[in-house]
């Protein structure tokens, strides 16, 4: 058993799998997993339910959330002190809980909805997971866990163990596209695109941002301006590459990055998927993060290998 996150696709599905070995009893645990009342030491919103398949469920974030409003869900299945699974918004929620010895082995999973978009949350999702079972095991041990003030190093580590940050490359008819695709952890989209634009105001014309481009891609004027979710720019040879914000209120905001390329190389794939961890962890606060080009010749090397 390894307390790290699995993803896998079930029925079509991104599901999301966690285990944890309790030393306290099923019983014990079930209430703190079925019980919204103790559910509050630990879950990351406010619960409220009946425990009855078929009962509505709301779950509400506290003001200081990144999350606005409240999401409704549905109880789908209670069994003490074995199962408890609901729905929660496009995602479903399972609980079981097997006996092990004189604890029990938690076995949590996440179906999450969304399709392609609801997927790229996975990466802040496992992460978000992790610090909420760190907090329910604690919880039930009487002990205070101290939650860890570095996210965006969980964040990338799943990121990158689930493949959520990988280009794909389509075939054009004089060319390729290549695209990216990166969850923002609702990040205000006002915010993303003051950090892309570095707070200046592009216009049509103009050289683009030097956050927008990198010495890899060689860049001409931009092309295209629709503040705050919009930048294109010309790029050599007989291409182009666009930014797009893209803001959905349930799934939250993503970075959409499109590269139009006459030649298809394995340094221009590596080079925006550095470049995009980059920008991803500068939304997160990490601004003086620096270009490595050991981790670009890692990436270039991977993109190589399946190009082959």
């Amino acid at each position: 058993m390894t307390k790290e996150a699995t993803l896998q696709t079930i029925n079509g599905e991104p599901t999301l799998r966690f285990e944890r070995r309790l030393k306290h009893p099923p019983e014990k645990v079930w209430r703190a997993v079925s019980d919204p009342a103790e559910m509050a030491a630990w879950f990351p919103a406010k619960v409220e339910a009946e425990l009855r398949p078929g009962a509505p469920m709301r779950f509400t974030f506290p003001e200081e959330a990144v999350v606005d409003g409240t999401w409704d869900g549905e109880v789908l299945e209670v069994d003490p002190p074995r199962v408890f699974m609901f729905r929660w918004n496009a995602d479903v929620l399972r609980f079981e809980l097997l006996p092990d010895g004189d604890g029990c082995l938690l076995v949590f999973t996440q179906t999450i909805g969304g399709g392609i978009v609801g997927k790229l949350g996975a990466g802040r999702t496992a992460a978000g997971w992790d610090t909420c079972l760190d907090e329910l095991a604690g919880r039930l041990d009487g002990r205070t866990v101290t939650p860890r003030s570095d996210l965006v190093t969980p964040m990338a580590h799943y990121i990158e163990a689930f493949g959520l940050g990988d280009g794909t490359v389509r075939h054009l008819d004089a060319g390729y596209e290549l695209h990216f695709a990166r969850d923002l952890v609702w990040k205000p989209v006002d915010d993303v695109w003051r950090l892309l634009v570095e707070d200046a105001t592009p216009n049509v014309g103009d050289e683009p941002p030097r956050r927008a481009a990198n010495g890899h891609v060689p860049a001409g004027r931009i092309t295209r301006v629709e503040a705050p979710h919009v930048l294109e720019y010309e790029a050599t040879p007989e291409g182009s590459v666009r930014w797009e914000i893209i803001s959905d209120p349930n799934l939250g905001v993503r970075v959409e990055l499109t590269h139009v390329t006459a030649e298809l190389r394995p340094d221009a794939l590596a080079t925006w998927h550095l470049h995009l961890e980059l920008f991803f962890a500068a939304t997160q606060g990490e601004t003086d993060l620096c270009w490595s080009e050991e981790r670009f010749g890692q990436l270039t090397e991977r993109y190589a290998a399946r190009l082959a």
